[in-house]
């Protein structure tokens, strides 16, 4: 191999280069041991992600840790990641339906990815406020609330933690068709 080559030299240098090359979230830890279960909420964590379709045989079992998620952290002490505020004059009187809404879409979040999960979601007057443990699942949220009533939303990412605030402002005058 010539090594006067540039391309040669460039691909071998590996001044900087990360070991690990795997993402870190601020928050989050990789338990120490493969594979782990979550004792509250099930999720199994193995190799490198929290899922719910891993399947684990008896053998596996023997040696699996059992630890708590960061997801249910996140719920257990009420910190969240994606807030989703909802207002507007409409907004009272749509609640159970939002409310169904939300919870929809934060299962089918949930199931295949269990840190993205529904960590409150309060009223008061024509308010709604909805958190969750990632930025993701708020603006799913944010966009299918836009989506099944229309209205208007705006995203504002926090550069201090990276949280999501999204804003859903609904009128309640405009009239979606029914599917």
């Amino acid at each position: 191999m010539k090594t006067n080559d540039k391309a040669t030299i460039r691909s071998l240098s590996r001044k900087g280069a990360k070991s690990g090359k795997s993402a870190t979230r601020a928050g989050h830890t990789a338990p120490e041991h493969d594979p782990s279960v979550c004792k509250r909420c099930g999720a199994v964590f193995t190799r490198r992600t929290w899922r719910r379709d891993h399947r684990l045989t008896h053998g596996v079992l023997t040696n699996t840790a059992w630890v708590v998620c960061p997801a249910c952290e996140q719920i257990k002490g009420e910190t969240y990641n994606g807030r989703v505020i909802a207002r507007g004059a409409g907004v009272a009187a749509k609640e159970a339906a939002i409310h169904k809404r939300v919870t929809n879409v934060s299962a089918r979040a949930e199931f295949t990815q269990p840190e993205h999960r529904l960590v409150s979601i309060s009223s008061e007057g024509a308010t709604i406020e909805i958190l969750t443990t990632s930025q993701k699942l708020a603006h799913r949220v944010a966009h299918e609330l836009k989506k099944a009533f229309g209205g208007r939303t705006t995203y504002t990412w926090s550069d201090r933690d990276g949280s999501l605030l999204a804003t859903w402002m609904y009128s309640g005058s405009a009239v979606k068709p029914a599917r």
